[in-house]
């Protein structure tokens, strides 16, 4: 997400200083990676579980916790887990499918693509 140019010189010009997340918060390109994979779980989730016609109750009951956790499964809440977006995402419906580079990894890096 970027701010528009008008509202990027107008903030310069109160002082303020506009950058990516990443950067002010010092993440490695490793965490930054992980980061947007556990918010593009959570969206998925939502979304998966929306299309499913779920609540979120029943998502819950359908992995064995609580609305209130799957509402934080939802956000990507720093306390959940890898392991229960994946769950979540699989009992909402969805399926994970994971390719893994097709020519051994060479100077850059390979990327693995994983399709929600």
């Amino acid at each position: 997400m970027t701010i528009k140019s008008k509202k990027r010189t107008a903030l310069a010009a109160a002082g303020w200083r506009v950058g990516e997340a990443a950067a002010f918060l010092r993440l490695t390109a490793e965490e930054q990676q992980l980061v947007e994979l556990r918010l593009t779980l959570a969206l998925a989730i939502r979304r998966q579980r929306q299309a499913s016609g779920l609540s979120q109750k029943q998502l819950g009951e359908r992995i064995g916790t609580t609305q209130p956790r799957v509402a934080k499964i939802e956000v990507g809440a720093p306390d959940v887990s890898l392991d229960q977006l994946v769950r979540a995402y699989a009992a909402a419906g969805g399926r994970i499918q994971c390719q893994p580079p097709r020519a051994p990894a060479t100077r850059k890096a390979s990327r693995l693509k994983v399709a929600l």
